[in-house]
């Protein structure tokens, strides 16, 4: 199987949103600051994501984007997609020319597999991931971290003047 960084940082930066979403529209600017992905990536992963009506934004001082629709109602596979990415297990990115330009002895197994995949995706939600401990002690990790950069950006200052 093979899901590239579009669709990992997609689902990541969905579940950032998903698990702050009661403090009100967040900014990609920290969403970016948390996951460690590229502001200007964020900027184009959700403008798919805008698009495809998982995301809304909203404007000015305070402004970000929120979940356009419950977590309950967005599934992990229709995020993945929202970005134009798929989960293919065939070598031939489904194309059917795996073996010197023709279909390979394997290649349906490879299809079911990568089907079955996308169901599974299908079947959880992004609700489904936050309610998840492990998902959770994460987030509480990564909310701390944001907290000593902060102290300690303000020991520094402090320390200058």
């Amino acid at each position: 199987m093979r899901l590239t960084t579009k669709g990992r940082y997609a689902v990541t930066a969905m579940l950032d949103l998903a698990l702050h979403a009661e403090g009100g529209p967040i900014s990609l600017a920290d969403i970016s600051k948390r996951q460690d992905i590229s502001l200007s990536y964020l900027e184009q992963l959700f403008s798919r994501l805008r698009q495809s009506g998982l995301v809304s934004s909203v404007r000015g001082p305070g402004g970000g984007y929120r979940l356009a629709r419950r977590g309950e109602d967005i599934c992990v596979a229709e995020i993945i997609d929202a970005v134009n990415e798929s989960v293919d297990a065939t070598s031939c990115g489904g194309n059917s020319d795996c073996s010197g330009g023709e279909q390979c002895l394997t290649h349906y197994l490879w299809t079911d597999l990568s089907q079955q995949i996308h169901s599974f995706l299908d079947g959880i939600s992004l609700a489904d991931l936050v309610q998840r401990a492990e998902v959770k002690e994460v987030a509480r990790r990564q909310a701390q971290r944001g907290k000593e950069s902060v102290e300690e950006r303000v020991a520094v200052l402090g320390s200058l003047q």
